[in-house]
């Protein structure tokens, strides 16, 4: 290893690569073929040239990179790093390596209000809506599961469940009620899809998570401190169930934010915290960080094989079940609190 350059600082090099190539990489895929070359030119000439330099390419180059391809990868990593910043936020306060928004019923909640919204309030914000949705729906979870230092796992589980089939019913009602001709597109939605991705979207959505990923950024020792549990955290000095309430206020918004823009992918704030945590250890203040950014690689990657695997889309919701479905058995059969405590 080369002088004064840790392991960390090698990890991070590594993961910044990783994304920029990753980006990269999700700019060439698709069904309109544009080789590397073309797109490292058009970028450096958007990017670094003067004005009157651009516009030299086809217009239907343009117009798939900058108006198709850029605002959906940007959506795409934005997500998948509300994602993940959500599920390694919960499982800190919860003390909890099998917690996630999905588990605790946040994305049904919020995939019940953004659908709401869609279907028969299109004046009323979705993305509020979806925040309002999701926020009750984990206050539901938590009440019922008596908000105690030390909630069980299988009681925050099942509260979790039981939740979540709560509002996916209240789902499948609106999808009965919802006009036929709207219903195929809400459907699709819901099944996780950013086949819906514009500039409009990305200002509406991005500035928002970017935001809450900002607060947790900056409360990466109070989640060290949270995790010791409550009797250590008074004593630091640490306001337990104020804090608390703030990052379930922040993951609530996250993934709202998240399921407002593409609908309902599971999974992510369950797999992403753990790779993360295996790869620089349990203390959040690095640990945040780096789920962050391996959110993002993996929400691309994810929504590459989406649009790549097959001749159409499938929905990105579906990859991300079947990733994540086997790696929560995985961590049950280890006893989950092995991986917290490693």
């Amino acid at each position: 290893m080369l002088p004064g350059f840790s392991r960390i600082s090698l990890i991070w090099s590594a993961g910044l690569a990783a994304l920029l190539i990753s980006m990269i990489v999700s700019l060439v895929l698709g069904v309109f073929d544009i080789p590397y070359t073309t797109i490292i030119k058009s970028l450096w000439q958007h990017l670094l040239t003067a004005p009157d330099s651009k516009g030299s390419f086809p217009a239907a180059i343009e117009t798939t990179l900058y108006d198709i391809r850029l605002p959906r990868i940007i959506l795409v990593v934005a997500v998948g790093m509300a994602l993940s910043g959500s599920g390694v936020s919960l499982q800190a306060i919860f003390r909890n390596p099998l917690v996630d928004p999905f588990i605790l019923g946040i994305s049904a909640g919020a995939a019940l209000g953004a659908a709401l919204s869609l279907a028969f309030f299109p004046w009323m914000p979705v993305q509020a809506v979806a925040f309002i949705s999701g926020l009750l729906a984990v206050s539901i979870a938590l009440f019922f599961a008596r908000m105690r230092t030390e909630t069980p796992l299988i009681l925050l589980i099942l509260t979790g469940i039981v939740v979540s089939s709560f509002f996916s019913a209240g789902l499948s009602i609106v999808q009965f009620l919802v006009d036929p001709d709207r219903l195929g597109s809400i459907l699709f939605w819901l099944m996780g899809s950013f086949s819906m991705a514009d500039w409009d979207l990305v200002v509406s959505v991005v500035p928002v998570i970017l935001a809450g990923l900002a607060y947790l950024l900056l409360v990466g020792w109070r989640l060290n401190v949270l995790s010791l549990g409550n009797e250590e955290a008074e004593s630091l000095g640490v306001s337990v169930r104020r804090q608390r309430l703030t990052v379930i206020v922040t993951a609530s918004l996250l993934t709202a934010s998240a399921v407002s823009a593409c609908g309902i992918v599971g999974w992510v704030g369950l797999i992403v915290p753990h790779m993360a945590r295996f790869v620089v250890g349990p203390e959040h203040r690095r640990l945040v960080p780096f789920t962050l950014l391996l959110g993002g690689i993996f929400m691309l990657w994810v929504d590459n094989l989406s649009r790549c695997l097959t001749s159409y889309e499938i929905p990105i919701g579906i990859i991300t079940s079947l990733c994540g479905a086997p790696f929560f058995i995985f961590l049950l059969k280890r006893g989950g609190r092995d991986s917290w405590q490693s």
